[in-house]
C-alpha cells in the first residue's frame, strides 16, 4: 500500500481485517498531505445535488452515519445555518435541495432541515433575517487516518511511515517494491503480490516517476485554501455562506476558539510539498465572510493558514468547483496487479477500501468478508460521552478537567492506555507547554508513530496552535525530547530483530 492518507490507512485496515499480509508506506508522515488539509467535514455534499451527483450524495450521507458511529469521539454531528441574501440561491431551490438531502440521507442520527429566522442578536448583518438548518458532521482529520493505521495494525498490518516506495519490478509472483527510509537513507526491497497506489496528489505523478512514461489517466488538482480567524460567532453551529460566484464558503467553530473559514479552488500546477495559500485566495475569504457578518475581517485577523491539493478525476472542459469528487480504480496494464486510485472524499473512504478490495479480490482466493461496516475505530469503544467523562474523572481525579477533556476528544477510550499505569500529575513527567506532558508524548510515538514535534503538534494532537504562542526554547524541548526517545526506541527494535 503507497500512501499513508486516509485512502491507504483505509484500504490497510480492510485488506488487513480480511487476512492479507499488508505493508503500508508513507514518504511522510501519516495524514502529512492533503488528509490533513481538508475542511475537516465528513458530509453528503449539499452542493454536489447541483451537478445531479444524486449517487454520490446518497453513498456520502450513508458513510455519515457509519462512520460517526464508528468513531464517536472525533467525529460529531454539526449544525450548519444557511443565511439567505437577495443574491442567494432562491429559497424554493434550496428548500427542495435540503428535502432531497434528508430523504437520501435518512438519518436516525443526524437531525432533519429547517427553515430559520436570525434575530437581533445574531452575529450577521441586521438585512439578514431569514435562513435554512441542515447537519452534517465535524472530524479531526488527520486522527481519522492514524486510528485507521491504528486499526490496520491490530489487524497485523506494517506501518511504515517516512518510508518512500522507489522502485517497482514485476516479477513472476508479483511485484518487486524499493523502499528507501526517508530520514536514514536506508533502501530494502519487499515482495508484494500486489500493489495499490493511493499516494493522493502524486498518484499519476508517483506512476511517471516509477515506470518513466506518463500514464494513460492523468489527475485534476484543485488547491483549496483555509484560514483562521479568532471566533466569529458564539454558538457551535457552522454556517454556510453563499457567494455571488456561486461557491460556497463554510464559517466552522474550530478549537473553541477559532472559526475556520474556507474552502477555495483553484486549479494547481506546482510543487506539492510546498502548497500554500495566495494573497487573492486570503482576500477572497475575507471578501465573502465580510459580507454576512456584522464583524468585519482585515487580513491582521487571520491567525493562520493552510492548503491542500485534491486530487480529482481529470474530466475536461469543466472548471473546478464542478469536477467530480467520486473516485476511480485505475488498473495497471500488467500481468502483476497494481490498482491506482484516484479522486476520491474524506467521507467515502471506507467504501472506497471495499471497492478495492472487490478489484483485487481475483488476486486472493482466500479473501475474507467485507467487515468495516459494524466495527468500531480505535477510541470508539465506550456507550456515551458522558459514560467516558466519568470514566476518565475516575482514572485521572488529578488531571485538571481541561485536560482530561483534550484527552478524551483526541484519543476517546483510547485514553486508558495513555493513562495506564499513571496516578498522579507528576507521574506524566515533564510539562513542555501547554498541557502536554511526557507521558502523552511516549505514547503517540510508541502508538501512533509520531516521529516528530510536528507529527505530535499537528497532526496527532492540534496543540500547534497553543505552541505557536509559546517561547522557541518549548519547541526546541520538544523536538529534543522526541528526537532522543525515536534514537532509543530504535535502538531498542534493531536488538529485537536480531
Amino acid at each position: 500500500m503507497i500512501g499513508g492518507g486516509i485512502n491507504g490507512a483505509g484500504i490497510a485496515a480492510d485488506a488487513a481485517g480480511r487476512g492479507l499480509r499488508v505493508m503500508l508506506v508513507e514518504k511522510g508522515d501519516l495524514a502529512s498531505g492533503t488528509s490533513s488539509w481538508s475542511t475537516k467535514l465528513i458530509h453528503g455534499g449539499l452542493r454536489y445535488l447541483e451537478f445531479y451527483e444524486f449517487s454520490l450524495v446518497r453513498k456520502a450521507l450513508l458513510e455519515r452515519d457509519v462512520l460517526t458511529r464508528a468513531a464517536p469521539h472525533i467525529i460529531k454531528p454539526l449544525a450548519f445555518n444557511i443565511p439567505q441574501l437577495p443574491t442567494s440561491r432562491p429559497a424554493i431551490m434550496l428548500r427542495a435541495g435540503l428535502l432531497l438531502y434528508d430523504f437520501l440521507a435518512k438519518s436516525s442520527i443526524f437531525q432533519r432541515s429547517r427553515g430559520i429566522t436570525f434575530d437581533s442578536q445574531s452575529p450577521l448583518r441586521p438585512n439578514i433575517t431569514k435562513g435554512f438548518e441542515y447537519w452534517d458532521a465535524q472530524v479531526d482529520d488527520s486522527r481519522l487516518v492514524v486510528i485507521n493505521a491504528q486499526q490496520a495494525a491490530e489487524k497485523g498490518a506494517v506501518i511504515l511511515n517516512y518510508t518512500e516506495c522507489t522502485a517497482l519490478a514485476e516479477t513472476e509472483s508479483g511485484w518487486r517494491v524499493g523502499l528507501k527510509d526517508s530520514r536514514s537513507g536506508v533502501e530494502r526491497q519487499v515482495q508484494a503480490r500486489a500493489v495499490v497506489n493511493a499516494a493522493g496528489p502524486w498518484v499519476a505523478r508517483l506512476l511517471t516517476k516509477l515506470f518513466g512514461k506518463k500514464p494513460p489517466l492523468d489527475t485534476r488538482l484543485v488547491k483549496g485554501s483555509h484560514i483562521l480567524v479568532p471566533k466569529l460567532h458564539e454558538g457551535k453551529q457552522a454556517l454556510m455562506l453563499q457567494h455571488t460566484d456561486g461557491r460556497v464558503i463554510f464559517v466552522i467553530p474550530y478549537l473553541d476558539v477559532y472559526s475556520l473559514v474556507g474552502t477555495t479552488e483553484a486549479e494547481f500546477d506546482g510543487e506539492l510539498e510546498t502548497v500554500k495559500i495566495a494573497d487573492a485566495e486570503i482576500d477572497y475569504l475575507i471578501e465573502v465572510t465580510n459580507s454576512y457578518f456584522t464583524k468585519q475581517l482585515t487580513r491582521s485577523d487571520v491567525i493562520s493558514t493552510y492548503s491542500g491539493v485534491r486530487p480529482l478525476i481529470d474530466e475536461e472542459g469543466k472548471e473546478a468547483t464542478k469536477v467530480s469528487r467520486d473516485y476511480h480504480l485505475e488498473p495497471h496494464a500488467g500481468r502483476a496487479p497494481l490498482l491506482s486510485v484516484y479522486g476520491g472524499k474524506v467521507t467515502t473512504y471506507r467504501t472506497l477500501a471495499e471497492d478495492v478490495m472487490a478489484a483485487l479480490a481475483p488476486t486472493f482466493s482466500n479473501l475474507g468478508e467485507p467487515w468495516t461496516k459494524q466495527a468500531q475505530l480505535p477510541g470508539g469503544h465506550y456507550a456515551s460521552e458522558s459514560d467516558l467523562r466519568r470514566e476518565l474523572a475516575e482514572l485521572a481525579p488529578w488531571a485538571p478537567v481541561s485536560l482530561r477533556e483534550r484527552w478524551q476528544q483526541t484519543y476517546g477510550s483510547a485514553v486508558r492506555a495513555l493513562l495506564s499505569g499513571k496516578s498522579s500529575l507528576q507521574s506524566l513527567g515533564d510539562c513542555f507547554g501547554g498541557d502536554l506532558f511526557a507521558a502523552e508524548v511516549d505514547y503517540l510515538i510508541a502508538h501512533e508513530w509520531a516521529r516528530s514535534a510536528d507529527d505530535i503538534l499537528w497532526r496527532r494532537t492540534k496543540l500547534g496552535y497553543v505552541f505557536d504562542t509559546l517561547n522557541s526554547g518549548a519547541l526546541t524541548t520538544l523536538e529534543a525530547y522526541v528526537r532522543t526517545r525515536c534514537e532509543s526506541e530504535g535502538r531498542a527494535k534493531a536488538e529485537l530483530d536480531d
